[in-house]
């Protein structure tokens, strides 16, 4: 049996919205001027507190966690369902399982979000697994919560796949053996995916079951 791991913001839903008016708030709350929303784009996806940590004048462990509690009131009340669904997702997950695959849930975000995002899209009858970050920060990078989920999961990395949308993604997945699949159609770009190593690019959701199943066809 094949293994897809799926990255959530920018691979199965667009989070623009949520996750930019959340950082906006952050930082005005900590009396920062906040870049422009499209320059806060390049922050969907990687972990909050490296976020923080380029985004405050004088960073400190302190203001970082403050800053990230701010975000938090913002995205639990509201950000988290300002997201939709990319157009091709739900029949790309369909499609994969109904092949044999399974699809696990493989996000930076907290878990306690990440659930409440797949259920409130209903995606969840389509995800076997959802893994992501506790709210204390532990799993808090692709590349612990990569291998937490192979031990987890007792996956074999060769029968395995992460498909994301940004370089993280990538990293963690080859720091875990993993072979990762970038999609164009996030916030990451090709030349961002490809020098992270990413073995394949899509510009859609389809054309990942396509791709998917042309390689590890012939891997069985």
């Amino acid at each position: 049996m094949f293994t897809a791991l799926f990255d959530l913001d920018g691979t199965l839903t667009d989070p623009r919205e949520g996750i930019v008016g959340s950082i906006r708030h952050a930082l005005v709350s900590m009396g920062v001027e906040s870049p422009p929303d499209d320059r806060l784009e390049r922050y969907i996806g990687p972990p909050l507190a490296h976020t923080f940590a380029e985004l405050l004048p004088e960073p400190s462990t302190r203001s970082v966690d403050d800053a990230i509690a701010h975000y938090r009131d913002r995205f639990g009340e509201r950000g988290w369902h300002e997201n939709e669904v990319y157009p091709g997702v739900p029949a790309l997950l369909s499609g994969l399982r109904s092949r044999g695959w399974r699809c696990l849930l493989a996000t930076s975000k907290p878990t306690v979000y990440a659930e409440r995002i797949v259920q409130h899209f209903d995606l969840h009858p389509l995800l076997d697994a959802i893994y992501g970050s506790e709210l204390d920060g532990r799993l808090g990078t692709k590349t612990e919560l990569l291998g937490h989920i192979t031990r987890e999961e007792g996956l074999a990395t060769e029968r395995t796949v992460m498909v994301g949308d940004r370089s993280h993604d990538v990293e963690g997945a080859l720091a875990n053996d993993i072979p990762a699949l970038g999609v164009t159609y996030g916030y990451g770009s090709r030349d961002e995916l490809l020098s992270a190593g990413a073995r394949w690019l899509c510009d859609e959701p389809s054309a990942v079951m396509q791709t998917l199943q042309h390689h590890f066809a012939r891997e069985s």
